[in-house]
């Protein structure tokens, strides 16, 4: 726990030293769904029945954004190697970038969805669970974007291929989160909606550490 708790705060200081992954993350969320008002129109009712669904694809997309340097870095540098010869496991060290990274990406987009839910004119009863779904699945889109990137490390225009290898696993997440908050508005039970992104949260991160553990140390040989 120790050594993980080290990896998170090692992760923590980079990123807000460095700080244009996350502004840029919660830049590009802002002004995309600030967009859609003036693409679909201002009628209330139709940016209230596609509120869920901006958002969520908005998320997703800025969560990929920053997906390409979280093991980049390090690799580049030559830390990725210092890190695998250290007695601390791969699957320690993945699941350590993955905290830091939702850190610094998933949660600010989380505290932000509310504020732009105002804006699309989402129905009161659908926050709570906005926030819910976001708790649930912004994790499981950094676990999956960690295995995709340790994946294409190293490889040229891995930022296209990471993209290619994500998005089809980012599927079931956005059509859940989207489904529980369409429920919660329309008065219906979300509960099963949100038990499924729970469910998809527990296997990705009993699996995906330890697929991008064996991924990086492909790339490291």
């Amino acid at each position: 726990m120790f050594r993980l708790l080290e990896i998170i705060r090692r992760d923590l200081r980079l990123a807000l030293r460095q700080g244009s992954d996350s502004v840029m993350v919660v830049t590009f969320f802002v002004l995309t769904v600030v967009l859609f008002p003036f693409g679909i129109g201002p009628e209330a009712n139709i940016l209230e029945r596609t509120s869920a669904g901006v958002l969520w694809v908005t998320a997703l997309l800025a969560s990929m954004l920053s997906l390409d340097r979280l093991f980049q870095a390090d690799y580049e540098d030559g830390s990725l190697e210092l890190l695998a010869l250290t007695p601390t496991a791969l699957e320690l060290m993945v699941l350590g970038k993955v905290t830091a990274h939702w850190l610094t990406t998933g949660l600010p987009l989380m505290v932000a969805a509310p504020v732009l839910a105002v804006l699309l004119h989402m129905n009161a009863d659908g926050f709570v669970t906005l926030l819910l779904t976001m708790l649930l699945g912004t994790p499981t889109l950094s676990l999956i974007g960690a295995m995709g990137a340790a994946l294409v490390l190293g490889a040229r225009r891995g930022g296209v291929l990471l993209s290619l290898l994500v998005l089809p696993l980012y599927v079931p997440v956005l059509i859940f989160g989207v489904g529980a908050i369409d429920a919660a508005v329309q008065g219906l039970p979300s509960q099963s909606h949100l038990l499924i992104l729970g469910g998809q949260l527990l296997a990705a991160l009993a699996l995906t550490p330890w697929a991008a553990a064996a991924a990086l140390r492909q790339a490291l040989e």
